[in-house]
């Protein structure tokens, strides 16, 4: 738990040379985010009249940091605390703190620079020379690895992955017939399902070892928030870092285009009643703060993993001051 302070300090010192304004948003919101397979707990406001409301608990305050943005904030960040069902384990926390940060009129590739900065940082307040986690070991302060998604596809599985995009589409039928011997495929899987797979068997294991990787230019069916590339837009400006295996961060050069956004939500809330039976509403005056937000670049950053790589803890539960209500 020092050592998650000293981080804290740390890292908040950092920003704040930076220029950064800290912010706190709001924990309950219309709709907590619309990835497929990111579940919310539920709850209901209960108005002085009786009359009740919906809410969620966000999955991340990126819905509410991106109104600010549209409003006319340039550079912030927030230590917010995110929910998230269906998770739990090692590297995992139904209530967890999210580390978020966000420049207006700035590339992606300036947040990938932040990003490796503060986990350098991390790795500094606590004096640790390097991260390490079940047998895997990375440097946080030598120069990161950057590989593209599909250069990791190739090299880890095998797989030709920008073959099987067709129109910025995942070709189901062609991801399938390439990675038949890779992993096991269900006749209900989708292409980003196999992708998934793919993904956590056999190339996530590979990545941060010795150093920090940046897995960077995601295919374009796996953007989610994030715009695509100008000169490639099979692929997203969307990037990952990995240390010993372990995911840490998630960025984007922002989607500034609500329609596609609204196309993309869409999507895949029909996927998740599909597959779970259930859909969260669209936040109406987030898709209106896409339209109005100027360019920017933003990451979310799992802090409590930071601490336990940057502390030498083995378990994400080392690091929090309270257990998740209940466990056993």
């Amino acid at each position: 738990m020092l050592a998650r302070a000293a981080v804290a300090r740390a890292v908040r010192a950092w920003f704040e040379q930076e220029g950064f304004c800290e912010v706190e948003t709001a924990v309950l919101q219309v709709s907590p985010g619309n990835e497929t397979h990111l579940h919310a707990p539920r709850t209901e406001l209960v108005r002085s009249d009786g009359t009740r409301s919906a809410r969620y608990l966000r999955t991340s305050p990126e819905f509410a940091c991106k109104k600010l943005l549209a409003a006319g904030e340039a550079k912030i960040f927030e230590f917010a605390r995110v929910f998230r069902d269906r998770e739990r384990g090692d590297l995992h926390l139904p209530e967890f703190t999210m580390l978020e940060w966000y420049r207006a009129n700035t590339t992606y590739e300036t947040i990938m620079a932040d990003t490796v900065t503060v986990i350098g940082q991390a790795a500094r307040a606590t004096g640790i020379g390097q991260f390490a986690f079940r047998g895997r070991t990375a440097d946080p302060l030598a120069e990161p690895e950057r590989l593209s998604v599909a250069a990791a596809f190739g090299r880890f599985a095998g797989l030709d992955l920008l073959a099987t995009l067709v129109s910025g589409e995942g070709d189901r039928a062609a991801l399938a017939l390439a990675a038949r011997d890779k992993v096991r495929i269900s006749d209900d899987d989708t292409w980003s399902d196999i992708f998934s797979k793919v993904l956590v068997e056999h190339v996530e294991p590979r990545l941060g070892q010795g150093r920090l990787t940046l897995l960077c230019e995601y295919p374009a069916p796996e953007a989610a928030l994030a715009r695509a590339k100008p000169s490639d837009p099979r692929v997203a400006e969307r990037f990952e870092v990995y240390a010993c295996g372990v995911e840490l961060a998630n960025g984007f050069g922002e989607l500034t285009d609500a329609v596609e956004q609204r196309r993309r939500f869409g999507l895949a809330m029909d996927e998740k009643e599909r597959r779970y039976g259930e859909r969260y509403p669209l936040d109406e005056d987030f898709l209106a703060a896409v339209a109005a937000m100027p360019e920017a670049s933003g990451v979310a950053l799992g802090f409590d993993r930071l601490v336990m790589l940057a502390s030498g803890a083995t378990k994400i539960d080392q690091v929090v001051w309270t257990p998740p209500a209940g466990d056993t």
